[in-house]
């Protein structure tokens, strides 16, 4: 083993500990507010924090892609969901579990922009995160810029798309960028379950507000939503483009660390462990 593997492997023994540890900024981050972010909605309430010309400062960052919904799921709010904390404590985690210089803002928060697919900024984003896909339309001149920006080294994560027809809404849609390049399940062996973690279950974790009306219930679509789905697409030589959790919420965990204590304690440790696993090999591949 390498010696920056060795040094990736311990930083990440440190998880739990370093998670539980800080969890209570979270919520002091949400009660003041974070500089530019305004105040936490439980909706599209958020003022989006579009990408300035020239925002690049060599550090990294995650940018969430803003979308145009053309269908409805229940308790989703379209691009906007688990914007904008969930990106921030990931970038937050991520600082502090690697030495991964993350972009921060004047008041030292990290820099989460908002792309829109058919902005130059796309091109500069690293890493791109879009959520409730189950409810994306693209037109044919985003579909064709989404193509270009994976085809080009781009990663896309989607997540937060439950059941059946959220599936069919998203897969469609996806074949408009990337027609020729098959959905396929991420089998345990690939690297991107064992870059820091070795993660051979993939959570399903469900929107706060549904765990506690249900009481501890993680399928939110029922039947219909079994379990997670951990699936990819890759280019010609392998490379993942765009990673897919279907049929569950990893962002919450993220995102309401802070909130429950028992709700972390179920999601958060293994959401943040799967979001290191793949902000690595987005970063090294």
């Amino acid at each position: 083993m390498s010696i920056s593997r060795r040094v990736i492997r311990l930083a990440g023994a440190t998880l739990l500990i370093a998670v539980a540890a800080t969890a209570a900024f979270a919520q002091r981050g949400r009660q003041r507010g974070f500089g530019g972010y305004g105040r936490l909605a439980e909706g599209p309430g958020v003022p989006a924090r579009y990408a300035p010309k020239n925002f690049e400062d060599g550090a990294f960052t995650v940018c969430k892609v803003q979308y145009t919904s053309v269908r409805y799921e229940d308790m989703g709010v379209g691009w906007a969901t688990d914007y904008p904390y969930a990106g921030i404590n990931l970038m937050t985690r991520l600082s502090e579990l690697t030495k991964t210089p993350v972009s921060r803002d004047k008041d030292g928060n990290p820099n989460y922009w908002v792309v829109r697919l058919t902005d130059d900024a796309l091109f500069r984003c690293p890493f791109t995160i879009a959520s409730d896909v189950g409810t994306m339309g693209l037109s044919d001149v985003e579909a064709a810029r989404l193509r270009e920006y994976l085809l080009k080294g781009g990663f896309l994560w989607v997540d937060d798309f439950w059941g059946t027809a959220a599936w069919t809404q998203w897969s469609n849609e996806i074949h408009k960028a990337l027609p020729e390049f098959p959905i396929e399940d991420i089998p345990e062996g690939h690297s991107i379950r064992h870059e820091l973690f070795d993660i051979k279950h993939v959570p399903q974790v469900t929107n706060i507000q549904f765990w506690r009306r249900s009481g501890g219930e993680t399928r939110e679509r029922g039947e219909d939503s079994p379990f997670a789905d951990f699936r990819m697409i890759a280019d010609k030589k392998g490379r993942i483009m765009v990673v897919m959790t279907h049929n569950s919420d990893i962002g919450d965990s993220w995102e309401r660390e802070g909130e429950d204590h028992e709700f972390f304690l179920q999601f958060s440790p293994a959401g943040y462990s799967l979001g290191m696993d793949v902000l690595i090999y987005a970063m090294t591949h």
